[in-house]
């Protein structure tokens, strides 16, 4: 493929999308993520998009929101990673809010294997995922429907979510940054947002690399309300994501990375100790607790972090936690 031609299909991509990662650009027009930084270079001096962490955008400053059927084809293999690793956080019998997104409806297909597990969502594609699992009950909000995201939203479900109170919800969003926290386009699906973070005790923000250090218009949760992080991998080459995570970790946020493995991690946490819901219960894989520090390769943001982003064997996934010194 021309040069030409592959930029014409990155800006085709970039349009319909709103925002494409380097990898998945790399990956439709056959060549390698070097080529596509130089072409997306050359089509942000031109003005046509502009590049941002791992990626390229609409011009502009705030990427517009995509569409379901956009997003669900977007770092599908990094939401997996990042659903696998949130449902282990999920232990039997507990009651958890999950929000809108192509993410948490990856999660909600994992929890359906957690017995005895209460769901609140506004979310039709969460419930759905949830219709038929045995002794998990799904309580949704009101709400008027959005259709680009199937989410329930608006004072109807606003009003459902007051007094309710869980231990844990799970959001996803457009765009975070360590400044602002996680944010997305639209006003009333942040204003729900907002309302589910109230009801639970701890927020557990699911984000793949392509949305670290991405802004957008409405905040829905403040980098200070962030319980934890769980993210993928940003690639080697990719030293602004890895100073966004650091930035996170500074400001107290514990950050989980999927697919990541220390080459000295200590024994299984088996649920006694350490950090909550760590236990390797029914349909869930144990994970180690990093040794810290360590210094991750490639990757200067990240050489004083307090945990490693090694690159996993694809046979044994594991997870290391980034905390706060």
């Amino acid at each position: 493929m021309f040069a030409a031609e592959r930029r014409q299909l990155i800006l085709e991509m970039v349009r319909a999308n709103g925002a494409v990662s380097l990898r998945e650009l790399a990956r439709v027009v056959q060549t390698s993520e070097v080529t596509v930084r130089r072409d997306v270079r050359a089509l942000e001096a031109e003005g046509l998009l502009d590049r941002r962490h791992g990626g390229a955008v609409l011009p502009g400053g705030f990427t517009r929101e995509s569409g379901f059927p956009q997003k669900s084809h977007l770092a599908t293999a990094e939401k997996t990673a990042i659903a696998d690793v949130a449902a282990g956080l999920v232990e039997e019998g507990e009651a958890v809010v999950v929000g809108a997104g192509t993410t948490t409806q990856e999660l909600a297909r994992r929890l359906a294997r957690v017995p005895g597990l209460t769901v609140v969502t506004n979310s039709l594609l969460v419930a759905q995922a949830l219709a038929h699992a045995n002794r998990v009950e799904v309580v949704m909000t009101g709400g008027t429907l959005r259709g680009s995201n199937y989410a329930l939203v608006g004072s109807g479900a606003e009003q459902s979510l007051q007094g309710l109170r869980v231990s844990r919800a799970f959001l996803s969003g457009s765009g975070l940054t360590a400044e602002r926290g996680l944010s997305t386009s639209n006003m009333l699906s942040a204003s729900v947002d907002r309302a589910l973070v109230q009801a639970a005790a701890e927020v557990v923000v699911l984000a793949d690399h392509t949305k670290l250090g991405t802004d957008t218009m409405f905040q829905t949760v403040p980098t200070d309300v962030m319980t934890r992080l769980v993210t993928d991998e940003p690639p080697p080459h990719d030293d602004r994501a890895a100073t966004e995570l650091q930035a996170l970790a500074d400001q107290g946020v514990q950050i989980t990375v999927a697919g990541a493995i220390t080459p000295a991690a200590g024994p299984l946490d088996g649920g006694g100790g350490g950090m909550p819901g760590s236990g390797a219960g029914p349909g869930r894989r144990p994970r180690r607790e990093a040794p810290l520090p360590v210094q991750r390769r490639g990757a200067p943001g990240l050489r004083s972090a307090p945990a490693a982003l090694l690159e996993p064997p694809p046979s044994d996934r594991r997870v290391a936690d980034l905390r706060r010194r």
